[in-house]
């Protein structure tokens, strides 16, 4: 099944039930009128929901066009955003920035960071940044929506609690990680609104691209339509799912409608910049600059600038399996 919020002119939009193929939806609005209210009840309104689906898959249902560019974040706002680190090859690889500290490399229970949620980007909003040379940089993540998730969960609960998987560009403004780690208080500034694919996925419509906790697709990224890379957010996961949601209510509940962030998807490999068409790449620009500067002394790869167009999708055999996200960076 899957789901999109659709722009209405309220705060927290239209739901609505897109076709496998995302070229048309229905409105669920008769059976819950946002994907929050969805997720409170998710046990009565999930069967009708994917009911809804499969009667629009069969053509019972005419539907209508679905064009990604009227869809908001599927939570345009959140109760709560949680970042996670499941890929210590990321960590590995920012850690010699400056405002990184080695002990922040963490392999027995993964870093968590709160995030802003009450203003989630839509998948085609632009970036927005008030000077261009904060440097501006993309994240491209997967993320889960859960149910409610008591404290001290077990791995069990945890993984049961996944209802909705999608594509997140975590947006990082690099210049100003330096003043949020010393201040001490973790990332603020430094990360402004979120985007998110227009589509959000059950777990069970993903077949078996979805196990172990972890989304077995690569993730491509385009900068200006030049391929600067496609992990697979399966590989080298060093804590899945259910590991970042564990360690997310090991001291408080959480509440349904959780959104809990992978981290940047990173492989282990040793290309740089430019990449083959069967490349890996990378799934932002911190970590191609630090390959950069271990091969060549310099980072050669800059920051994104006013104009730069960014496209981020997660492909299962040409597919666009959530939607692209595709923002532009502009200046405030």
């Amino acid at each position: 099944m899957k789901l999109a919020t659709l722009k209405n002119g309220r705060p927290d939009g239209q739901l609505v039930v897109v076709s496998a193929d995302l070229t048309r939806f229905v409105s669920a609005g008769r059976i819950a009128p946002d994907l929050q209210a969805a997720i409170d009840d998710w046990q009565v309104v999930a069967p009708q929901l994917s009911a809804l689906a499969e009667q629009l898959d069969a053509g019972a249902i005419s539907g209508q066009p679905f064009d990604p560019a009227t869809a908001l974040a599927p939570l345009p706002r959140a109760y709560q955003w949680i970042d996670g680190s499941g890929y210590l090859s990321h960590l590995e690889r920012v850690r010699s920035l400056k405002g990184s500290k080695d002990e922040e490399l963490q392999s027995t229970r993964p870093l968590l960071y709160q995030g802003g949620s009450d203003s989630l980007s839509a998948p085609a909003d632009p970036i927005i940044a008030t000077d261009p040379e904060l440097a501006i940089d993309f994240e491209a993540e997967i993320a889960v929506i859960i149910d409610a998730v008591p404290m001290g969960a077990t791995r069990e609960q945890a993984a049961a609690a996944i209802r909705l998987i999608t594509v997140c560009n975590d947006v990082s403004l690099r210049r100003l990680v330096l003043d949020d780690l010393q201040n001490g208080f973790g990332f603020f500034h430094s990360k402004p609104s979120t985007a998110f694919a227009p589509i959000v996925v059950t777990p069970d419509s993903l077949g078996d691209v979805w196990r172990d906790n972890r989304l077995h697709l690569p993730v491509r990224i385009e900068v200006n339509g030049t391929l600067y890379g496609q992990p697979n957010a399966g590989t080298d996961v060093h804590f899945d799912f259910a590991d970042l949601i564990i360690e997310a209510a090991r001291t408080r509940r959480l509440a349904a409608g959780t959104i809990i962030g992978g981290g940047t998807v990173s492989n282990r490999h040793d290309e740089s910049l430019p990449i083959k068409r069967d490349g890996i790449g990378f799934a932002c620009i911190a970590e191609a600059r630090t390959v950069e500067k271990l091969k060549y002394g310099r980072a050669r790869t800059p920051f994104l600038k006013a104009g730069d167009v960014v496209r981020i999708g997660a492909i299962s055999e040409g597919q666009s399996v959530f939607g692209d996200i595709e923002q532009t960076v502009t200046l405030a």
